[in-house]
Parts: structure tokens; C-alpha cells; sequence
């Protein structure tokens, strides 16, 4: 979809279609007023005969608006006024989206950016409407035999500005909405391809493709050469699948050649059955999703490239499947980490940290300014943060704040959770130097506490997306979560430097 910037009035828009908002009690947004008074007060005779409320959710078409250039007038439902927030802002976009594409509008100029939302400004207006619209619109249709025909695609959005002078504001705003926007549909689009497809060989040819589009450095390991470096808890998992592990080292370049580079880690397991600790049957076809962590890695560095930020970034993706067979790990067994640290395996489920701690470790070699890992990993974070907020762990309280501080600007937010050195009593082994889990209470922070015991060499944070990285039920597919987090933490960055 095109995005485009302009100001101006909106009864002079020569458009298929211009979006205003109308408040609960029928009062209309500054836009709307505009409208009205160039057609005579058609808008506010029509909400006055009751055919719309203002709700959010609620719209309604005009056609035909006398004294307005356009072909039709779309009022959107937003709520009151006093409690517009930047959700209700996000559900305006979607429904008013949503409509252009059912009634099958090509191109559309949207006003809904001139509503006043508490403490957010035009930027974050102008690229969370492209990042509302863009989710409103995907479909993932490339495994279906014929793509669905009745949606018409919406080919321009035009977001409207209140002032000429804001135009560049909302041009910067609109090339990084645009740029989070591509990073999150290849990341929804890795995540949502099915086992049989998305495989850990598949996953490294769309990261060398990814390289060449964009000029990034790139090299991918094999299992011999992964065998070479010692990774051997990494390889206790692929062992139980015929499909063979791979290691992807990505390289974005864009700041000095002496800076340290941030180093994000994706967890890649392309399907998780659980391994001899088997899964339930019930929802095992969404362990497809197990890789989304991998994905988002990929997705922030494609935005990260198209946006040119002044920063080094590496990618780091240990990719593999976890499955039963003779050769699988089992309860019990005891592995040899990159680190030289043991590790009893309890239960095969627990399968992602122990792809990640060699991960981990592998990263000190690249002198990190600091370390964030993306995995989709323990089912106790869904349970104790639902589906809204990503779960936040780190060894570092600064970096943890500026992970917080770039959710809450991206709306892709994060919780920090304690990471103290009490919980990881609870990952001591009779057998080995630890287990790989300890024991249902506090799920989450043992698992992280577990991946503490290889980041002490730098500053590390752990976001945990099992709540966040996919939806189920009726709207079932992945999220692109949490590419806007971590393209705002890396433009941060690059901005300080």
C-alpha cells in the first residue's frame, strides 16, 4: 500500500474517499465540522436523525456530500473525547480501513490523524495509522489454491496533517511506520507458514535473500561446522529431527567500523512437538510458531536496513526442529554447552534455552554493546502477562528501562519481571552444573535465570513473546510482535550515538 503526507482542507480533496471522526453524542471531530459547514450541516442532519452515535466501532457512507470534492465521506465511531486513547486511536484506523477495503476503495485520504490522543504526538499518529492500517488489510493467502477475490486491495492512504509545517514530521513518521510495516509482514509471514515449509534450511535461504536485497553480511553454519564450534546443547535438540539445524550470523553495518554492535538472538525452532516430553495434541499445529522470535530478528533488521540507521546490528538464529525419535534427547540426558557448562535435560519441552544459551554464548566473541534475545518461550509468561505485554528480563536495569521506554513509544509494550539470583536455586542438578528447568513456580524467570548463567560477559535483556508472538481462536496467525519494540529500541540508539 502507498502512503502518502499532505495537508489541507478536506472539503477541497479530490479523493474516493475522505474519513473524518465523530464523537459519542453525535459531536463531530474538527475535520468533520469543516465538511459540514461546506455542505450546508448535511453531516450533522444526518447524525441527528440517529443513523450514528459516535461509538467506537460505528461508521457509517455518505455519498454524494453536496459543497466537497470527494466521492464519499466515511465518518468513523471513535468514542468520547475525554477518553480517547491511543487504542481507541489504533480500532478508529482499523475500522475505517477495514470499510475502504470491504466496499473495495482504491485510495482514500484519512483525517483521523488531527484527533487529539493523550500524550502522543503527530509522529506516533502518522506511523501507528500506516502500522493499524497495514495490520487491518494482511491476509495470508499464499498456501490457499485461489486467494480470496471479494476484498479489493486499498492501494494509497493518504494520512491528512493539520498544518503544512508538520509535513516533514509526518514524512519521518510515515517512512519508519512504513519500514516497522514491512519488517512485521515478513516476520507474520515466516511465522505463519506451516512446519513442512518454514524448515531451518528454508529459514536460512529467506535470510540470505534478505541479505542480498538489503546488503547485509551474512554466513550460515551447518551442522558440521555447528559440531566444530562445541555447540552441544543446540545440537542435543536438532538431533531428533531428519531435518538438519542451522546457525545464521546477519550483519548490518551502519555505523562505525569500530562500534559495537547490539546483538538481537531469535529463538528458530520451526516446529516444537516437545520432543520425547511430548506435547497434547489439542492446538500442537500453532508450535509452528515456535520460530517466531527467529522472525522477528529478521523482520527488525529488514526495517532496520531500509531506514539506514547509523548502527551495527547482528542477527544471531540457531535454527532447528524439536521432535521424538531414537535419537532425541531424553529426561535425564546430560549435554555439553558452547560454555563448557553441563546441563541435565528434565524435560525435552524445555528445548528453546537450550538453542539459546549457545547462542548466547557465541555472542561474546562479537563484543556486544548489548545482548537482547526474542524467544517464544514458557507458557507460565501467557499465563502471567495474557496476550497484551511481552515479558522483560535482564541482568541490566538501564537497558531494561530503554526496552519499557521503546514499547511504550512503539505500542508494542513489555513488563519487567525480577530476575534475582533466588530463582535460579531452583535450577540446581544432583547430575550436572544445572537442569534445564526448575519446577513450575515462576516459570518464566527460571527459564530466564537459565539463560543468565550464559550473558554475565554483557548487558542482556530477555523478551519472552509466548503471549505475544501469534493469536489463536478465529483471528489465528502471527503478530510480526515484537518488530516495532525493537526497531524504536535500535533507533534509540542509533540517535544517542
Amino acid at each position: 500500500m502507498e502512503i502518502g503526507i499532505k495537508s489541507g482542507s478536506p472539503e477541497k480533496q479530490r479523493s474516493a474517499c475522505v474519513v473524518v471522526g465523530v464523537y459519542e453524542h453525535r459531536k463531530l471531530s474538527f475535520a468533520a465540522e469543516i465538511l459540514d459547514q461546506a455542505a450546508g450541516g448535511y453531516l450533522s442532519d444526518i447524525l441527528r436523525r440517529g443513523d450514528m452515535d459516535g461509538k467506537p466501532g460505528g461508521y457509517l457512507l455518505l455519498h454524494n456530500v453536496p459543497g466537497v470534492l470527494c466521492d464519499r465521506v466515511l465518518l468513523v465511531g471513535v468514542g468520547k473525547e475525554r477518553e480517547f486513547r491511543d487504542s481507541q486511536y489504533r480500532q478508529a484506523v482499523q475500522v475505517a480501513v477495514r470499510q475502504l477495503a470491504d466496499i473495495g476503495i482504491g485510495e482514500a485520504t484519512l483525517y483521523l490523524p488531527e484527533l487529539a490522543v493523550r500524550k502522543r504526538d503527530l509522529g506516533w499518529k502518522v506511523e501507528q495509522a500506516i502500522l493499524a492500517a497495514e495490520e487491518a488489510l494482511y491476509r495470508f493467502e499464499r498456501m490457499k489454491s485461489k486467494p480470496d477475490e471479494t476484498r479489493k486491495p486499498l492501494r494509497k492512504l493518504i494520512l491528512a496533517v493539520p498544518r503544512r509545517s508538520e509535513l516533514l514530521l509526518g514524512e519521518t513518521a510515515a517512512a519508519q511506520g512504513s519500514a516497522i510495516a514491512a519488517g512485521m509482514k515478513l516476520a507474520k509471514d515466516l511465522g505463519n507458514l506451516p512446519g513442512n515449509v518454514c524448515t531451518p534450511a528454508y529459514l536460512a535461504e529467506e535470510a540470505k535473500a534478505l541479505a542480498r536485497e538489503h546488503g547485509l553480511g551474512i554466513s550460515v553454519l551447518e551442522q558440521a561446522e555447528i559440531e566444530q564450534l562445541g555447540m552441544g546443547s543446540f545440537l542435543s535438540v536438532a538431533k531428533g529431527s531428519d531435518e538438519p539445524p542451522r546457525f545464521i550470523v546477519l550483519e548490518y553495518k551502519g555505523g562505525g567500523k569500530k562500534a559495537r554492535p547490539v546483538v538481537l538472538v531469535g529463538k528458530g525452532i520451526t516446529f516444537d512437538s516437545g520432543g520425547i516430553s511430548i506435547k497434547p495434541a489439542p492446538d500442537m499445529d500453532e508450535m509452528k510458531y515456535d520460530m517466531c522470535g527467529a522472525a522477528s530478528v529478521l523482520g527488525t533488521l529488514r526495517a532496520v536496513a531500509e531506514l539506514q540507521l547509523p548502527i551495527n546490528v547482528t542477527g544471531l538464529i540457531p535454527t532447528c526442529e524439536n521432535m521424538p525419535s531414537g535419537r532425541a534427547n531424553k529426561p535425564g540426558d546430560v549435554v555439553t554447552s558452547l560454555s563448557g557448562q553441563t546441563i541435565e535435560v528434565l524435560n525435552t519441552d524445555a528445548e528453546g534455552r537450550l538453542i539459546l544459551c549457545d547462542a548466547l554464548t557465541y555472542a561474546e566473541r562479537l563484543n556486544p554493546a548489548c545482548v537482547v534475545d526474542i524467544a517464544t518461550l514458557t507458557g507460565a509468561c501467557v499465563i502471567a502477562l495474557g496476550h497484551v505485554a511481552t515479558g522483560l528480563l535482564a541482568n541490566d536495569d538501564g537497558l531494561a528501562r530503554e526496552l519499557m521506554h521503546a514499547g511504550d513509544e512503539a505500542y508494542d509494550r513489555c513488563w519487567q519481571l525480577p530476575l534475582w539470583d533466588d530463582y535460579a536455586e531452583q535450577l540446581k542438578s544432583n547430575f550436572a552444573d544445572m537442569a534445564n528447568i526448575g519446577g513450575r513456580p515462576a516459570g518464566t524467570i527460571t527459564a530466564a535465570a537459565f539463560l543468565g548463567k550464559f550473558t554475565k560477559k554483557y548487558e542482556w535483556a530477555h523478551l519472552d513473546i509466548a503471549g505475544t508472538a501469534w493469536k489463536s481462536g478465529k483471528e489465528k496467525g502471527a503478530t510480526g510482535r515484537p518488530v516495532p519494540l525493537l526497531v524504536h529500541f535500535l533507533a534509540k540508539r542509533a540517535g544517542a550515538r
